[in-house]
């Protein structure tokens, strides 16, 4: 039986009732110091059993056994599989899941990524998307695996994007801009200067601010995935309620989890 989420995490706002899905706040943890409260990371140096315990109110909250999964900013996609649920089960590296199986859920770490969460009908799926992730397909294989997997098509598939860092704080350089085949100008088109903005750092020297939402929006459109919602929050300028890498350096992580009911 769930416990229900925390009345500050972010909760999906879909046509889902086959799922339970959320994303969590820093809000209804153990954790102390920089990982107040609610630290799921398991390698930024917070105390081990403060992280499994807040691990443990997670899945208790989604009512479901989470596997959280080594990540590393590629594109591979897992099947879940029920023993790598098990507090010392060796998972396979990873940044996206699926799950066809009730009460063993996706679990995916942020601290300014961006996670997103996948309903199908017989299926579920979630994806850790930062840059390097979605431009190297990390959305794209989740939804044709969990296409595959539940055997419908993309136009059935609902996609919730979490929080992440908003586009007035997510400062890259030229490369990031390439590695989406946006040639590094000043003065890009409109619809690519909705997806990076021109914005010199203090030196001078040439910087863009990136959308990640708008960037994992575009590529799920293209997949073929129309049914979306979410990607308001910015961890970045929410210190209060969001771990951010960025900002912080010494940082706890946010999780976004989902399970088939």
């Amino acid at each position: 039986m769930s416990a229900g989420p925390h009345p500050d995490w972010l909760v999906p706002e879909w046509d889902a009732p086959q799922v339970r899905a959320l994303m969590t706040t820093r809000a209804g943890g153990v954790s102390t110091g920089p990982y107040a409260s609610l630290n799921v990371g398991s390698a930024v140096q917070d105390e081990p059993a403060a992280v499994e315990e807040n691990r443990r109110r997670v899945a208790e909250a989604l009512g479901a056994s989470l596997v959280f999964l080594p990540q590393v900013h590629g594109s591979k996609v897992l099947r879940l599989k029920p023993e790598w649920a098990a507090p010392d089960a060796k998972v396979p590296k990873a940044d996206a899941c699926i799950s066809t199986i009730p009460g063993l859920g996706c679990a995916i770490q942020v601290a300014d990524c961006l996670p997103v969460l996948f309903a199908a009908p017989r299926a579920v799926g979630g994806a850790h998307a930062g840059w390097r992730g979605l431009a190297d397909g990390v959305l794209e294989n989740t939804v044709q695996a969990l296409c595959e997997a539940a055997a419908c098509e993309p136009g059935e598939v609902q996609a919730w994007l979490g929080a992440s860092i908003g586009p007035a704080a997510f400062e890259v350089g030229a490369d990031v801009l390439t590695a989406f085949g946006v040639e590094p100008r000043a003065d890009l088109g409109p619809a690519q200067s909705q997806l990076f903005r021109y914005q010199p750092n203090v030196a001078g020297e040439p910087r863009w601010r990136a959308n990640l939402p708008a960037l994992a929006a575009l590529r799920l459109r293209a997949a073929g995935v129309t049914r979306l919602s979410g990607g308001r929050w910015c961890t970045y300028s929410e210190p209060s309620r969001f771990f951010s890498y960025r900002r912080e350096r010494l940082s706890g992580r946010l999780v976004a989890a989902i399970t088939l009911a």
